[in-house]
Formats: C-alpha cells, sequence, structure tokens
C-alpha cells in the first residue's frame, strides 16, 4: 500500500530538526496520550472485570444461584423438598440451610453476627468454604462438636481455635419476668476465610443439628440454597421451580437479591469506558493540531516533491505514514503497558504499600481482601481498534491538507 519512497519522507518527517522541536514536542505528547489512555482504558476495565467476577464467585459460591425461602420462617419436610428440586432439569446442588442474626460475645467483646447452619457434608461440598478454612478440622464440626467463626470475626474478639464464644439469639424464652433472650456458648474449632470482607467479618457457620436446636426448628430449616450447572439460567429454573412447587415459600434467584449491586458495578464500567475514552480522543486531537503544525513548515518541501513528479496520492499517503505512526505507536505501547500492570496488579500494590506505608486497599470499603483484575481478550481488541481507529481517522485532514497544496502558489514567491 505504501511505497518505500513514501516511507522513507514519512520518518524523515518524524525525526525533527532543531528548528521544528515544537512540532515534535506536540507530536511526543501525542503518543504519550495515547498510550496512558490506553494503557488506562485496559487496567480500569481488567480491574473492573476482576471485581465482578470475583464478587459473583463469592457471593453465588455461598448463597448459591436460587433460594427457597418459607413463607412462616420454616421449611418442613425440607429433604423431600429438596429430592423434588433436585429434580429439576440444570440442578445441581440443593443445601438445607437455616440463617439468623445474633450476637456473638467473647473477651467483653460483643459483635453482630450471621450464623448459617448446614450438615458438614454440604459444608465439605462447597469449595468455596472447603477450600478456605485456614485452621482446624472438618471432624470436630461433622461431631457438632463446635462452630466455625469468618478469620475477621476471630481476630476482632480475639479468639482462636479451642475458646468459646456465646451466642445471643434474639428470640428469647418466655418466662415469668418476659421474654429472656436464648444464650448459649460454643466452642470455636476452625476459621474460615473466603477473601470478601462482609463474610469473613460477619458470618458463623454451624452444624445444622446445633442451629435447629439453639434456633429451636426441629425437623425444620429456613430455606433452600439452590446451585445450578449454568447461572445464566436462574431465571428460568426459578420460574419452573416455582411453578412445580406451588406456594410452600419465596423463590428468588440471584439476579434478583443482587440486581442492584451489579447493575451499578454495570453502570460503573459503562461510565470509567467513557472518560477514558475521552483521553485517547484528546491524544487524537494532538495528532491533528501536529500534523496541520508539520503541513505549514513542510509547505516548501511538499512543493519541490510535486514539481519533481510526486503525485497528490503520494503526500496524502506520506503525511498519512506520520500521523498514524504515532497512534499506532502509542497503542502498542499503551497495551504492553496495560497488560503487564494489570497481570501484575496485586504485587504492584503491595510494593506501593510496603514502601509508602499507606493501605491502599482496603477490605472494609471494597468488599475484597486483594485487588482482583480478569483480562478479556475481546476488550483489549476493542480498545486497540477503537485508538488505531481515532489515531487514523485524525491523520487523515492533515495529509488530505498538504496533498491539496498548490506547489506554484507555494514557489511564486521563492
Amino acid at each position: 500500500m505504501f511505497s518505500v519512497f513514501e516511507r522513507l519522507v514519512a520518518f524523515r518527517y518524524l525525526r525533527a530538526r532543531r528548528q521544528e522541536g515544537f512540532i515534535s514536542i506536540i507530536a511526543w505528547f501525542s503518543l504519550l496520550g495515547i498510550t496512558l489512555g490506553v494503557a488506562t482504558l485496559i487496567i480500569v476495565m481488567a480491574v473492573m472485570n476482576g471485581f465482578r467476577e470475583e464478587l459473583l464467585t463469592r457471593v453465588l459460591g455461598l448463597n448459591g444461584h436460587i433460594n427457597i425461602a418459607a413463607t412462616e420462617r420454616q421449611l418442613m419436610d425440607f429433604d423431600d423438598l429438596a429430592d423434588r428440586v433436585r429434580a429439576t432439569e440444570g440442578v445441581a446442588v440443593v443445601t438445607p440451610i437455616i440463617e439468623a442474626q445474633v450476637m456473638a460475645s467473647a473477651n467483653n467483646i460483643a459483635s453482630g453476627a450471621v450464623v448459617r447452619g448446614l450438615r458438614a457434608a454440604d459444608f465439605a461440598a462447597k469449595p468455596i468454604l472447603a477450600g478456605n478454612l485456614k485452621a482446624g478440622s472438618m471432624e470436630q464440626f461433622s461431631e457438632n462438636r463446635g462452630i466455625f467463626l469468618g478469620t475477621r470475626l476471630a481476630r476482632r474478639m480475639a479468639l482462636s481455635v479451642g475458646d468459646h464464644v456465646t451466642l445471643i439469639s434474639p428470640n428469647g424464652n418466655p418466662s415469668a419476668f418476659g421474654t429472656v433472650p436464648r444464650m448459649k456458648a460454643y466452642r470455636v474449632v476452625g476459621t474460615v476465610e473466603i477473601g470478601m470482607f462482609e463474610y469473613d467479618n460477619n458470618f458463623i457457620y454451624m452444624p445444622l443439628a446445633l442451629a435447629q436446636q439453639f434456633f429451636r426448628l426441629r425437623g425444620a430449616v429456613s430455606s433452600l440454597e439452590i446451585v445450578l450447572n449454568n447461572a445464566d439460567d436462574a431465571r428460568a429454573t426459578r420460574l419452573q421451580i416455582g411453578n412445580d412447587l406451588g406456594p410452600i415459600g419465596y423463590v428468588r434467584d440471584w439476579q434478583q437479591v443482587h440486581s442492584s449491586f451489579f447493575t451499578a458495578l454495570q453502570v460503573e464500567r459503562n461510565v470509567m469506558f467513557l472518560i477514558l475514552t475521552l483521553i485517547i480522543l484528546i491524544a487524537a486531537f494532538n495528532i491533528v493540531s501536529s500534523q496541520i503544525m508539520l503541513v505549514n513548515d513542510k509547505s516548501k518541501g511538499i512543493a519541490i516533491l510535486r514539481t519533481l513528479g510526486a503525485t497528490r496520492g503520494m503526500i496524502l499517503r506520506i503525511f498519512f505514514i506520520t500521523g498514524a505512526s504515532v497512534g499506532v505507536a502509542g497503542t502498542v505501547a499503551g497495551s504492553i503497558l496495560g497488560v503487564t500492570f494489570a497481570l501484575n496488579i496485586e504485587s504492584i500494590r503491595r510494593s506501593i504499600e510496603m514502601f509508602s506505608d499507606i493501605d491502599l486497599f482496603q477490605a472494609e470499603i471494597y468488599f475484597l481482601s486483594q485487588l482482583p483484575a480478569k483480562i478479556e481478550n475481546a476488550e483489549v481488541i476493542l480498545v486497540i481498534g477503537m485508538a488505531l481507529a481515532l489515531s487514523f481517522l485524525a491523520s487523515i485532514y492533515p495529509a488530505w491538507r498538504a496533498a491539496r497544496l498548490d506547489p506554484v502558489e507555494l514557489l511564486r514567491y521563492e
């Protein structure tokens, strides 16, 4: 498409002489702007994808894709009901659970917490729980000898394996003096670290038999958690389960329960994409200004080339190469920088925190304990294509203007 002569002249124009230094500075700023814009866009998109992926993995891994909650606080004959649900197409796992709020007290520290009661086999079948057991063992949990705490909750209350914590239920026991809160001390037999602040700081995991006894739900549970083979089928499966079971309880899928949260993430992601695209657009405008200045500075050279036989098309291609080269170089550099940074973002964060002694990623604010990043190849290609397209478009007008110059007018007074 481009001849050797056109490439030679174009790259010669890119190497500015001393009197053309200002033009060169603008070109360098254009290249730097495109590099930073592409790199920042790739990094931000990767981090947003990582956040969504990590939150989905942890939230759905712990809570399931569909939840059947009792209309009157408890589900009776839950094993038979679970067997009926398992027969539904697309259902992988059904877990009976008891979930309730309590007040936990130990070492003169009191804190609100959420108790999740489930069988030891169901606990072991959840990779996000069994795979993140940091202390203790499943043996004592299986034998109903104690409970598991989230790591941050245990640390906050100065508890370790073997210590006891008192749980206080708001649903108390009736007495002659009124309702007395139910209290019972349980032994801590292990800690679990999921990696999400809300769960590690507030959740207590209790054997189902102990939970039924403590919350007075003998032979019943509060809900069934359903895990599907494909999370995207949640809505259709929810409707099918609701039709099959009838008015037994409230059937809700994860898209209903967490819709506002994940919608906010998606909106923020789209807005960030739009804002960062403006950086690349501004850099493209710098390409236009630098190329117009270059055309004005090289007008006599253009006239001489025309008198020596260069066509308008050759002049257009020469200046298109000069402008597009800045965009291509900036896009390539930005892509390499952005992908490299995104792949090592957690190590970079830790290094910065170590040298600056500043906590850049507080789990209390950002929900997660680590800074996630997930690079989507399609998004990287989209960013690269957009940057190249803007660079090419920015190079067209100055090149067309150079090709339209009349050599007779330019050399009339020389």
